[in-house]
């Protein structure tokens, strides 16, 4: 299949696999693996102290009898001030397992579906001569765009510094491209190399 090339100077177009850029849209698929990959980025840090794991403790505070308080064993009970936590969180993972076959099969339907809805703009290049955000926001408006992810072949650290404080646009390389960037913008603005790179990526 053909993908028109947005050029000021004429009209061209570069030809992809319709393997990569035409399969059908599968949004179980996507949601699944979408899902998996905001769960993988959770840090599940968060941990308490227990009765096991807090200092102290090791003798009983009064006898068992004849004091006239309530009988305790341990002085770090969950009772106590400075005692351990009852059911105290732990480190976890909250990693889900997706295969390589599912993961490049989301992405596959996902830019598929871009190409349908038109949301893929492809562009022969994209640079800036500085890197001025205004000079970006500038190229930006030449394709009636204000929303979008830009796909590079390679880091451009101009391009990165310029997109930097827009809320609405970020750039990444064609290798660092994931489902969440895809799925988040509401036009991809890609270069054509970006799109053989993808196209490679995903074969």
């Amino acid at each position: 299949m053909e993908i028109a090339i947005r050029n000021h100077t004429g009209a061209s177009s570069v030809q992809v696999s319709d393997a990569v850029f035409g399969v059908e849209y599968k949004p179980g698929l996507v949601h699944q693996v979408v899902t998996a990959y905001m769960a993988g980025a959770r840090s599940g840090t968060k941990a308490q102290k227990n009765r096991a794991a807090v200092s102290g403790g090791g003798a009983k505070p009064w006898r068992q009898k004849g004091t006239g308080r309530a009988r305790s064993g341990t002085s770090r009970s969950p009772l106590w001030r400075s005692g351990g936590v009852t059911f105290a969180a732990q480190p976890r993972d909250y990693g889900q397992k997706v295969n390589r076959k599912m993961y490049r099969g989301a992405v596959r339907s996902i830019l598929s579906e871009l190409v349908r809805t038109e949301r893929l703009v492809v562009v022969s290049e994209l640079a800036l001569e500085e890197a001025k955000t205004k000079a970006l926001i500038a190229l930006l408006k030449s394709h009636d765009l204000t929303d979008a992810l830009i796909l590079t072949d390679g880091f451009d650290d101009k391009l990165y510094l310029a997109a930097r404080n827009l809320p609405k646009v970020d750039v990444l390389s064609a290798q660092e491209v994931d489902p969440v960037s895809l799925i988040a913008f509401e036009t991809i603005l890609a270069t054509e190399a970006a799109i053989k790179k993808l196209e490679e990526r995903l074969a």
